[in-house]
């Protein structure tokens, strides 16, 4: 008897290398959805996830909504006159007293950003209206300033700032 030995490749080598070829891609196949949906869905990214909103667009005296978190954010561009009425405000004649000055980032007083949530009872307030040239909420006759600070009616807060900062001087990122 007789054995020969072979270099070549054989039938049987094929088969052993296809097997494991076929068995590694089944494992990977396997494994792949078990390790993505450890991921979170796309809600819940866009729920929470920071958002960055161009400036440039917005106009001296206009005002943009976004969405961030469910919630409508309001970012005016105010005029200089807006600015200068803000802070000239008597802070000891506001139901909730807080400058102008610690709602505004320093070196972009221009920019307000407030959450578009009115504190009484939940309306979305309308901007650039009331006595003030701030916010006016149709519902209870909430009026807040142009800093976004209640003035008269039944809300009992300020209408929050969110976190947010500047990442360039046309550019800011909330949350």
């Amino acid at each position: 008897m007789t054995t020969e030995a072979s270099s070549d490749p054989t039938r049987r080598d094929f088969l052993y290398i296809a097997t494991g070829a076929v068995a590694a891609v089944g494992a990977a196949a396997t494994v792949w959805p078990l390790v993505a949906q450890m991921n979170p869905d796309a809600s819940t990214i866009a729920a929470g996830a920071p958002i960055q909103v161009d400036l440039a667009p917005i106009a001296v005296g206009q005002d943009i909504k976004v969405f961030w978190r469910g919630k409508p954010i309001y970012i005016m561009n105010r005029t200089p006159k807006q600015v200068e009425e803000a802070r000239a405000v008597d802070l000891s004649s506001l139901p909730d007293p807080i400058s102008d000055q610690d709602r505004t980032k320093e070196g972009h007083e221009q920019w307000l950003v407030v959450v578009g949530i009115c504190t009484h009872l939940g309306c979305i307030p309308i901007a650039h209206e009331g006595k003030y040239d701030g916010f006016f909420c149709p519902c209870h006759g909430s009026q807040y300033d142009s800093s976004g600070r209640i003035r008269q009616g039944p809300a009992p807060a300020n209408l929050p700032v969110p976190p947010y900062q500047f990442v360039s001087d046309s550019k800011i990122q909330i949350g």
